[in-house]
């Protein structure tokens, strides 16, 4: 994405591009050049290749910290705060701007996550406790969930919505308290014991000034769950059943994947 003579030719023969490259973390140098210049680049090849549809997958983080409670698409600002979401917002006024269609998930776990729930594994390793009782509701989605939609928009045989945005999430948001405890559980860790505030919480990190463990934080504090039914009624795709039920499957996968990350460390 950083080479746009690369791209050349990508999106010959090419009805529907389906972008979802992305740099995730890194400084603002390295995020707009793949970000921001390799979607300008992809896009002009589209265009080239006459390439009819776009679909776009960005982020929820675009909206900033929250709190946000069941806003549809057309109801929050965008506000982003890190240098990948600044950088996938500019990414996303692109692909509007090319008549494409945006997706916004905010958690996607499942089969090779290195974010939602090793952020929220470790966060739990240094505060071991619920915090504000665990009662923030957030939006998630399975990566197999989250494809079938992809691909269903994908293959949709009407014209898609043209510059559009849409939450990509599943229908019901889910308490904190029941994430931590399907992934305690089916990781063998603990449950956290007693309750915390979210300053309280930010003390035991010892980072109480640091916006990046702030913002990590607010993940499991604040409420950041999205009205997402327009995606689902416009693909007539399956959302599945939902985060406890869903996880089950993916446990086997993230004991091996926490396996290797502790074999790592210690080699």
């Amino acid at each position: 994405m950083r080479d746009a003579a690369s791209l050349r030719g990508v999106c010959d023969g090419v009805d529907t591009l389906v972008h979802l490259a992305a740099q995730v973390g890194g400084d603002m140098e390295r995020c707009r050049a793949v970000n921001v210049g390799g979607t300008e680049a992809l896009l002009s090849e589209a265009a080239r290749a006459g390439v009819r549809r776009i679909i776009h997958l960005s982020t929820a983080a675009v909206y900033g910290d929250g709190p946000h409670r069941w806003e549809t698409e057309t109801m929050l600002r965008t506000a982003p705060v890190s240098p990948t979401s600044i950088t996938r917002l500019a990414a996303e006024e692109s692909v509007l701007s090319a008549g494409g269609l945006v997706l916004r998930p905010h958690m996607v776990y499942g089969e090779g996550d290195t974010w939602v729930i090793p952020s929220l594994v470790a966060m739990l390793r240094r505060v071991p406790h619920w915090v504000n009782g665990g009662d923030a509701r957030v939006s998630m989605i399975a990566v197999d969930d989250l494809a079938d939609a992809i691909v269903a928009l994908a293959l949709h045989s009407a014209r898609l919505p043209s510059g559009r945005v849409l939450h990509a999430n599943h229908p019901a948001p889910v308490r904190v308290r029941d994430v931590i405890t399907t992934v305690a559980r089916a990781l063998d860790l603990p449950l956290p014991q007693g309750s915390v505030s979210d300053s309280q919480a930010l003390d035991l990190l010892s980072a109480p000034n640091d916006p990046t463990r702030a913002r990590r934080l607010s993940l499991l504090a604040v409420d950041h769950w999205y009205e997402s039914s327009a995606l689902w009624k416009l693909t007539g795709a399956d959302p599945g059943p939902g985060f406890p039920e869903r996880f089950a499957p993916y446990a086997a996968w993230y004991r091996a994947a926490a396996a290797g990350t502790a074999a790592r460390s210690a080699g």
